[in-house]
């Protein structure tokens, strides 16, 4: 691992967190995946060596559970659920360089040379511990075999995790007043020998590993209280059947965290295997190609594990203890993603409250809309809400009314006026615009930022946009030298954009590539291909996107509500986690309005289920600004131009209040601006922050002292 800047020498492994095989997949478990088949297309773009690799987690108590209720073997159960995951994810142009599960034999082999290992220089020891058992079944009651008290905040928990309260992981043991699931009868403990990672030993490592470690704040931030804490062992055998024997005990299974990450490595060896060590080899990536004194790997490959938040302290430190035991290369970064909601609420499998990826594709969209929307709506740390509204207003202003848009009427005028490329140079500023946007492609991948790549590729239409409108060839005479020059710079910008747009939006630029006449292959293109010169000659373009009708939205929502009627039988509210989602992207937290028992106030918005950390909070550079001058923007109904002294500097910031205030009186009004909002363009015009304000009516937030400009509001 380098800790250099994208592309290194070294080969990249870019993971995904394992999809649990117990259920179907939703639109909210795609966003991993959706973000890590962006990130690891970028890598590649950049001309980074890199495997994208993944696979099914097979093992638990839950696909136990499960597969009994439904009379089959949890092998059967499990790999019913793989192959759908596994047919699934290409739908989405989710393109895996291997997918595996952990059950072949590849995993199951490098899972228990790696606890031998562990087991050998000295990291694992036995212990006698107390675990639920059921007299009447006469079956010991590992994980979710047993339910009970949380002994930290008192909540009903699952015998591995407070799913309903504090969200802790739960040791063997530590439930209260346990209830076996099997009979329904109270358990009782009995002692047992298990089998112990000595995760405290490493303490001291792991301060050190999450002090470098690299990736999104949320994921650098939250194992601090855990490594920096009293760091407790952990247990990692199970009693059952299901699962990896532990290598000396088969009267014990692993625990499915001890194998589920160690896929990762399996998979990449199965990469290998098909492709060769010529072309990707996994030891340089997880052994590293040398080893310090201390028998650690060193000089391995750049390992980045793209995950949902729920599972940060596995892979910040349970996995990374087990690597540094092991002799294994630790990961350079964990990207965590925010939880995703639908329409505010959170997704409920037992109330048939989601969008289901099947479903998505049967209702006729693209993957390329759902790709988008997943990748730019927010950092990728950050709650995200899906509405189907929001969906198509994303859809029909940015992909069809900026990109679609730029490439159609610059590429139809081209092939109708030139046939193709005019036979000029390309301009020296359009040039510098497209070297800045390879850079923003460059560092969003730097700073592991998928919103940031997939936005590159749309402001370099937005200011396609801007160029073609402000020039006008449309208006100049054929003889006019400067109508072949924006018609060859707008061809130029189209093809860059299918460049940098492509690890978003795979088939839209494939279909763009097509319809420039281009060679080759866009997919395996570099990124310095947005500035070779266009292949000359093409016909007229198709439309890259179409708009979503409104009716569509209201259809669509009709649906899903008539389904969740269906689901529910009742208007009680479901507060049931979504069961089978160790890996998801979400759980449901329930309907917080009706279990509170009051109804929220007609005209009022619930309040969002979903909360942010206090880390998040924290990035929002909100200030105290007073408007210094005011005017509407030309052309745009509702808009309005503020100048807007924020204490350092004076901003441009453009806010929808045209219609709602009095524009020339606004001069001389406090108000309250986030600051380190990105740069946006509104009608051509540049805005540099955003004020708040309070509802339909835009009353505008000030403050009631006299803070100055400039002033923080924490």
């Amino acid at each position: 691992m380098s800790h250099e800047d994208f592309p290194t020498e070294k080969p990249a492994v870019v993971t995904c967190g394992l999809p649990y095989a117990n259920g179907d997949l939703h639109i909210g478990h795609l966003r991993t995946y959706v973000g890590g088949d962006i990130y690891s297309r970028a890598l590649k773009r950049l001309g980074q060596q890199t495997a994208f690799v993944s696979g099914s987690d097979m093992h638990g108590t839950p696909v136990a559970v499960n597969a009994a209720e439904e009379g089959v073997t949890p092998e059967e159960f499990a790999l019913r659920h793989h192959e759908t995951y596994e047919a699934t994810f290409p739908k989405f142009d989710v393109e895996f360089d291997n997918y595996g599960h952990t059950h072949d034999a590849t995993n199951v082999e490098t899972t228990q040379e790696i606890v031998s290992t562990l087991e050998a220089e000295g990291y694992v020891y036995e212990k006698e511990i107390p675990i639920a058992y059921d007299p009447d079944a006469d079956q010991w009651l590992p994980d979710r075999f047993v339910e009970g008290a949380c002994p930290y905040c008192g909540e009903h928990a699952r015998g591995d995790e407070c799913d309903e309260g504090c969200g802790r992981h739960l040791e063997p043991g530590e439930i209260e007043d346990p209830v076996s699931t099997i009979t329904g009868n109270p358990a009782e403990y009995r002692n047992r020998e298990h089998k112990f990672f000595a995760v405290s030993d490493l303490q001291e490592y792991l301060g050190e590993f999450i002090d470098r470690l690299e990736g999104t704040s949320n994921a650098q931030n939250q194992p601090r209280e855990w490594i920096e804490g009293e760091l407790q062992d952990w247990c990692i055998t199970r009693d059952m059947d299901w699962g990896v024997d532990y290598p000396s005990d088969d009267d014990l299974v692993l625990y499915v965290w001890v194998d589920a990450p160690i896929e990762y490595i399996s998979s990449t060896k199965q990469y290998t295997e098909r492709v060769g060590s010529d072309v990707f080899d996994w030891e340089e990536a997880w052994r590293g190609t040398d080893t310090n004194d201390a028998g650690q790997a060193v000089d391995g490959g750049e390992i980045v594990h793209i995950i949902g938040r729920d599972i940060i302290q596995h892979h910040t430190v349970f996995w990374p203890a087990m690597l540094r035991g092991a002799g294994y290369v630790e990961p350079r970064a964990v990207m965590a993603s925010g939880f995703i909601t639908l329409e505010g609420k959170g997704f409920s499998t037992s109330r048939d409250r989601a969008v289901w990826a099947d479903e998505y594709l049967e209702e006729g969209f693209r993957p390329d809309l759902l790709r988008y929307y997943l990748a730019t709506n927010g950092g990728f740390q950050q709650d995200v809400d899906f509405s189907w509204g929001r969906f198509r207003e994303r859809v029909n202003n940015e992909l069809v009314g900026t990109v679609g848009n730029f490439v159609y009427r610059s590429l139809l005028f081209a092939a109708r006026e030139f046939g193709g490329s005019p036979d000029v140079d390309l301009s020296d500023d359009v040039r510098e615009r497209i070297e800045t946007a390879i850079e923003e492609f460059r560092t969003g991948v730097n700073d592991y930022s998928v919103r940031d790549i997939g936005e590159a590729g749309v402001r370099l239409a937005q200011f396609g946009n801007e160029y073609i409108q402000r020039n006008e060839p449309w208006k100049l005479d054929d003889d006019d030298p400067e109508k072949a020059q924006v018609i060859r710079d707008c061809v130029q910008i189209a093809k860059a954009v299918a460049v940098l747009f492509e690890p978003v939006t795979p088939e839209a630029a494939e279909n763009l590539w097509d319809d420039l006449g281009e060679a080759g292959d866009v997919h395996s293109l570099g990124v310095d291909a947005a500035l070779d010169d266009p292949v000359g000659e093409f016909g007229e373009p198709t439309e890259l996107f179409e708009k979503i009708p409104e009716e569509r939205v209201e259809e669509l929502n009709e649906k899903l509500e008539a389904r969740v009627a269906a689901a529910s039988g009742s208007d009680e509210g479901d507060a049931d986690a979504d069961e089978g989602d160790a890996d998801a992207d979400e759980v449901d937290a329930g309907d917080a309005d009706e279990l509170a028992g009051d109804e929220p106030a007609a005209d009022l918005e619930p309040i969002a289920d979903e909360r942010i950390s206090f880390d998040d909070f924290q990035e929002l550079d909100i200030r105290v600004g007073e408007i210094v001058a005011a005017e509407g923007v030309e052309g745009a109904d509702k808009l309005a131009k503020l100048t807007v002294d924020i204490g350092v500097e004076e901003r441009q910031i453009v806010a929808g209040i045209k219609q709602l205030h009095d524009v020339d009186s606004l001069p001389g009004t406090k108000i309250v601006v986030v600051a380190n909002l990105e740069k946006a363009e509104l009608f051509g015009v540049e805005s540099n922050g955003m004020l708040l304000a309070a509802g339909e009516q835009a009353d505008l937030l000030t403050t009631h002292g006299d803070a100055e400009p400039g002033t923080k509001i924490r």
